[in-house]
Protein backbone atom coordinates (compact mmCIF):
# COMPACT_ATOMS: atom_id res chain seq x y z
CA UNK A 1 0.00 0.00 0.00
CA UNK A 2 1.24 3.19 -1.10
CA UNK A 3 0.36 4.74 2.77
CA UNK A 4 1.38 2.01 4.47
CA UNK A 5 -0.41 -0.10 6.41
CA UNK A 6 -3.23 1.80 8.93
CA UNK A 7 -6.66 0.86 10.42
CA UNK A 8 -8.58 4.21 9.95
CA UNK A 9 -8.02 7.82 8.00
CA UNK A 10 -9.64 10.93 8.81
CA UNK A 11 -9.41 14.32 8.65
CA UNK A 12 -9.03 16.22 11.96
CA UNK A 13 -7.93 19.36 13.98
CA UNK A 14 -7.46 20.17 17.70
CA UNK A 15 -10.43 22.50 19.00
CA UNK A 16 -8.54 24.04 21.67
CA UNK A 17 -7.83 27.85 19.83
CA UNK A 18 -4.69 28.14 21.90
CA UNK A 19 -3.38 25.04 20.27
CA UNK A 20 -5.07 25.97 16.86
CA UNK A 21 -3.10 29.66 17.14
CA UNK A 22 0.41 28.60 17.55
CA UNK A 23 0.31 24.73 15.43
CA UNK A 24 0.93 24.78 11.11
CA UNK A 25 -1.55 22.53 11.04
CA UNK A 26 -4.47 21.24 12.66
CA UNK A 27 -2.39 20.78 16.03
CA UNK A 28 -2.90 17.01 16.13
CA UNK A 29 0.19 15.96 17.35
CA UNK A 30 0.04 18.54 19.85
CA UNK A 31 -3.35 17.73 20.85
CA UNK A 32 -2.86 14.07 21.03
CA UNK A 33 0.36 13.80 23.53
CA UNK A 34 -1.36 16.69 25.77
CA UNK A 35 -4.55 15.11 25.59
CA UNK A 36 -2.28 11.20 26.27
CA UNK A 37 -0.08 13.76 29.23
CA UNK A 38 -3.35 14.41 30.81
CA UNK A 39 -5.05 10.92 31.30
CA UNK A 40 -1.65 9.45 32.00
CA UNK A 41 -1.02 7.02 28.81
CA UNK A 42 2.22 8.76 29.20
CA UNK A 43 4.63 10.30 31.61
CA UNK A 44 6.31 12.72 29.57
CA UNK A 45 6.90 13.34 26.09
CA UNK A 46 9.94 13.58 24.14
CA UNK A 47 9.30 16.75 21.15
CA UNK A 48 11.42 19.19 19.02
CA UNK A 49 11.27 22.10 21.89
CA UNK A 50 12.33 25.94 21.05
CA UNK A 51 15.26 27.85 21.75
CA UNK A 52 16.66 31.03 21.35
CA UNK A 53 17.27 30.58 17.43
CA UNK A 54 13.79 30.03 16.76
CA UNK A 55 13.80 27.31 13.49
CA UNK A 56 16.54 25.70 15.20
CA UNK A 57 15.11 23.13 17.68
CA UNK A 58 16.30 20.69 20.22
CA UNK A 59 14.77 17.73 22.07
CA UNK A 60 12.67 18.65 24.92
CA UNK A 61 11.23 15.91 27.50
CA UNK A 62 8.04 17.97 27.88
CA UNK A 63 6.20 17.08 31.39
CA UNK A 64 3.16 19.55 30.85
CA UNK A 65 0.58 20.19 28.47
CA UNK A 66 2.31 23.82 28.12
CA UNK A 67 6.18 22.69 27.37
CA UNK A 68 4.59 20.22 24.81
CA UNK A 69 2.19 23.66 23.20
CA UNK A 70 6.13 25.38 23.26
CA UNK A 71 7.17 23.25 21.06
CA UNK A 72 4.53 23.73 18.17
CA UNK A 73 4.64 24.32 14.98
CA UNK A 74 6.73 22.52 12.51
CA UNK A 75 10.46 23.14 12.15
CA UNK A 76 12.17 22.17 8.92
CA UNK A 77 15.37 21.02 10.24
CA UNK A 78 16.45 18.06 12.47
CA UNK A 79 15.94 17.64 15.93
CA UNK A 80 17.39 14.53 17.91
CA UNK A 81 14.45 13.54 19.32
CA UNK A 82 15.31 9.59 19.34
CA UNK A 83 18.23 10.47 21.56
CA UNK A 84 16.55 11.96 23.90
CA UNK A 85 14.02 9.26 24.64
CA UNK A 86 17.27 7.74 26.43
CA UNK A 87 17.57 11.22 28.26
CA UNK A 88 13.48 10.51 29.46
CA UNK A 89 13.72 7.30 30.80
CA UNK A 90 17.35 7.88 32.57
CA UNK A 91 17.70 11.23 33.52
CA UNK A 92 14.01 11.85 34.26
CA UNK A 93 12.79 8.72 35.40
CA UNK A 94 9.71 8.12 33.01
CA UNK A 95 8.01 5.38 32.75
CA UNK A 96 5.62 5.48 29.97
CA UNK A 97 7.16 8.12 27.09
CA UNK A 98 5.61 9.71 23.98
CA UNK A 99 7.43 11.46 20.67
CA UNK A 100 6.91 13.22 18.04
CA UNK A 101 8.91 11.69 14.70
CA UNK A 102 9.69 11.71 11.25
CA UNK A 103 10.14 8.59 8.77
CA UNK A 104 13.70 8.13 9.30
CA UNK A 105 13.43 8.49 13.32
CA UNK A 106 10.77 6.48 12.90
CA UNK A 107 12.46 3.46 11.66
CA UNK A 108 15.36 3.87 14.40
CA UNK A 109 12.72 3.92 17.24
CA UNK A 110 11.18 0.75 15.87
CA UNK A 111 14.47 -1.33 15.10
CA UNK A 112 15.44 -0.83 18.93
CA UNK A 113 11.80 -2.29 19.73
CA UNK A 114 12.72 -5.02 17.62
CA UNK A 115 15.67 -5.83 18.91
CA UNK A 116 15.96 -3.55 22.29
CA UNK A 117 19.47 -5.75 24.07
CA UNK A 118 21.55 -2.81 23.73
CA UNK A 119 18.58 -0.17 24.95
CA UNK A 120 17.14 -2.31 27.70
CA UNK A 121 14.67 -0.46 30.14
CA UNK A 122 14.19 2.06 27.30
CA UNK A 123 12.31 0.33 24.44
CA UNK A 124 9.37 -0.86 26.34
CA UNK A 125 8.88 2.29 27.85
CA UNK A 126 7.74 3.94 24.21
CA UNK A 127 4.13 4.41 24.85
CA UNK A 128 3.00 6.74 21.64
CA UNK A 129 4.65 7.88 18.84
CA UNK A 130 2.72 10.30 16.26
CA UNK A 131 4.76 10.87 13.24
CA UNK A 132 4.62 13.34 10.80
CA UNK A 133 4.50 13.62 6.76
CA UNK A 134 7.77 13.74 5.71
CA UNK A 135 9.54 14.74 2.04
CA UNK A 136 12.54 15.96 3.08
CA UNK A 137 14.19 17.67 6.09
CA UNK A 138 17.13 20.57 5.68
CA UNK A 139 19.85 21.95 7.72
CA UNK A 140 19.59 25.45 9.23
CA UNK A 141 21.88 26.75 6.84
CA UNK A 142 20.25 25.51 4.11
CA UNK A 143 17.33 27.38 5.64
CA UNK A 144 19.30 30.12 6.55
CA UNK A 145 20.13 30.52 2.49
CA UNK A 146 16.12 30.18 1.91
CA UNK A 147 15.56 33.25 4.15
CA UNK A 148 18.24 35.47 3.57
CA UNK A 149 19.59 34.72 0.00
CA UNK A 150 16.89 33.58 -2.26
CA UNK A 151 13.80 35.79 0.01
CA UNK A 152 16.10 38.25 0.43
CA UNK A 153 14.91 38.43 4.20
CA UNK A 154 15.89 37.71 7.68
CA UNK A 155 15.63 34.85 9.84
CA UNK A 156 15.07 37.08 12.99
CA UNK A 157 12.04 38.35 11.00
CA UNK A 158 10.95 35.10 10.17
CA UNK A 159 7.00 34.30 12.12
CA UNK A 160 6.40 30.96 10.32
CA UNK A 161 7.14 28.26 7.39
CA UNK A 162 5.30 26.37 5.09
CA UNK A 163 5.38 24.29 2.15
CA UNK A 164 2.80 24.11 -0.35
CA UNK A 165 1.50 24.67 -3.67
CA UNK A 166 4.58 23.75 -5.10
CA UNK A 167 6.66 26.58 -2.91
CA UNK A 168 8.20 26.94 0.45
CA UNK A 169 7.15 29.86 2.29
CA UNK A 170 8.17 31.85 4.90
CA UNK A 171 6.23 34.93 7.04
CA UNK A 172 7.15 38.00 8.76
CA UNK A 173 4.96 40.44 10.37
CA UNK A 174 5.15 42.56 7.00
CA UNK A 175 4.48 39.72 4.08
CA UNK A 176 4.39 36.39 3.01
CA UNK A 177 7.63 35.19 0.99
CA UNK A 178 7.85 32.14 -1.48
CA UNK A 179 10.06 30.26 -3.82
CA UNK A 180 9.61 27.47 -6.08
CA UNK A 181 9.96 24.41 -4.44
CA UNK A 182 12.43 23.30 -7.08
CA UNK A 183 15.21 26.39 -5.98
CA UNK A 184 15.64 23.99 -2.65
CA UNK A 185 16.75 20.97 -3.77
CA UNK A 186 19.82 19.78 -3.47
CA UNK A 187 19.63 21.52 -0.08
CA UNK A 188 17.83 18.69 1.71
CA UNK A 189 19.55 16.44 3.99
CA UNK A 190 21.60 13.68 1.68
CA UNK A 191 19.55 10.61 3.47
CA UNK A 192 16.40 12.26 1.97
CA UNK A 193 16.63 11.31 -1.48
CA UNK A 194 17.19 7.23 -0.68
CA UNK A 195 13.91 7.48 2.18
CA UNK A 196 10.89 5.83 0.52
CA UNK A 197 8.62 6.80 3.88
CA UNK A 198 6.36 9.72 3.10
CA UNK A 199 3.52 9.21 5.43
CA UNK A 200 5.69 8.03 8.60
CA UNK A 201 4.48 3.98 8.01
CA UNK A 202 5.53 3.26 11.13
CA UNK A 203 4.41 5.36 13.95
CA UNK A 204 1.14 4.54 15.82
CA UNK A 205 -0.59 7.61 14.16
CA UNK A 206 0.53 9.70 11.60
CA UNK A 207 -0.63 13.34 10.24
CA UNK A 208 0.15 15.92 8.08
CA UNK A 209 -1.37 18.49 5.48
CA UNK A 210 -1.80 17.37 2.16
CA UNK A 211 -5.14 15.97 1.59
CA UNK A 212 -6.90 17.98 4.09
CA UNK A 213 -8.38 22.00 3.76
CA UNK A 214 -6.45 24.47 5.18
CA UNK A 215 -6.16 24.53 8.95
CA UNK A 216 -6.90 20.53 9.04
CA UNK A 217 -4.83 17.61 8.65
CA UNK A 218 -5.19 14.06 7.74
CA UNK A 219 -4.83 11.06 10.05
CA UNK A 220 -3.94 7.68 9.66
CA UNK A 221 -4.22 5.02 12.90
CA UNK A 222 -2.22 2.38 12.41
CA UNK A 223 -1.61 0.40 15.39
CA UNK A 224 -3.93 -0.86 17.92
CA UNK A 225 -2.58 1.78 20.36
CA UNK A 226 -2.69 4.84 18.46
CA UNK A 227 -6.31 3.73 16.92
CA UNK A 228 -6.98 3.50 20.65
CA UNK A 229 -5.74 6.65 21.37
CA UNK A 230 -7.23 8.95 18.83
CA UNK A 231 -10.72 7.89 19.41
CA UNK A 232 -10.56 8.80 22.84
CA UNK A 233 -9.47 12.05 22.02
CA UNK A 234 -12.07 12.60 19.95
CA UNK A 235 -14.43 11.05 22.67
CA UNK A 236 -13.22 13.35 24.97
CA UNK A 237 -13.92 16.33 22.55
CA UNK A 238 -10.05 17.25 22.63
CA UNK A 239 -9.93 16.89 18.65
CA UNK A 240 -12.84 17.29 15.81
CA UNK A 241 -13.03 15.10 12.88
CA UNK A 242 -14.51 15.52 9.54
CA UNK A 243 -14.74 12.35 6.73
CA UNK A 244 -12.42 11.76 4.33
CA UNK A 245 -14.73 11.88 1.72
CA UNK A 246 -16.05 14.89 2.17
CA UNK A 247 -13.03 16.95 2.07
CA UNK A 248 -10.64 18.29 -0.67
CA UNK A 249 -8.29 17.61 -2.36
CA UNK A 250 -8.49 14.12 -0.34
CA UNK A 251 -6.23 10.92 -0.30
CA UNK A 252 -5.39 10.97 -3.93
CA UNK A 253 -3.24 13.62 -3.21
CA UNK A 254 -1.90 12.23 -0.67
CA UNK A 255 -1.46 8.79 -2.29
CA UNK A 256 -0.06 10.22 -5.53
CA UNK A 257 2.77 12.80 -3.51
CA UNK A 258 3.41 9.31 -1.26
CA UNK A 259 3.99 7.50 -4.53
CA UNK A 260 5.72 9.81 -5.83
CA UNK A 261 8.62 9.43 -3.09
CA UNK A 262 8.64 6.05 -3.55
CA UNK A 263 9.50 6.22 -6.69
CA UNK A 264 12.10 8.95 -6.90
CA UNK A 265 13.75 6.86 -4.12
CA UNK A 266 14.24 3.97 -5.66
CA UNK A 267 15.30 5.48 -9.20
CA UNK A 268 18.11 7.37 -6.09
CA UNK A 269 18.53 3.90 -4.52
CA UNK A 270 19.66 2.55 -8.05
CA UNK A 271 21.84 4.99 -8.92
CA UNK A 272 23.73 5.08 -6.06
CA UNK A 273 24.29 1.26 -6.19
CA UNK A 274 25.19 1.40 -10.11
CA UNK A 275 28.16 3.71 -8.77
CA UNK A 276 29.28 1.66 -6.13
CA UNK A 277 27.83 3.63 -2.96
CA UNK A 278 26.52 2.28 0.15
CA UNK A 279 23.10 2.18 0.30
CA UNK A 280 20.74 1.30 3.73
CA UNK A 281 18.18 -0.94 2.01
Amino acid sequence: MVLGTYKDTICARATDKAIQKVSQDGGIVTALLSYALDEKIIEGAVVAGPTEDMFKPKPLVALTADEIISAAGTKYTFSPNVWALKVAVRQYGLEKVGTVAIPCQLMGIRKMQSYPFATRFLADKIKLVVGIFCMENFPYASLETFINEKMHSSMDMTMKMDIGKGKFWAYNDEEELSIPLKETHGYEQAGCNICKDYTAELSDVSTGSVGAPSGWSVILSRTETGDSIFKKAVEAGVIETKPIDSVKPGLGLLEKIANGKKTNATDEIKKRVEMGLPVPF
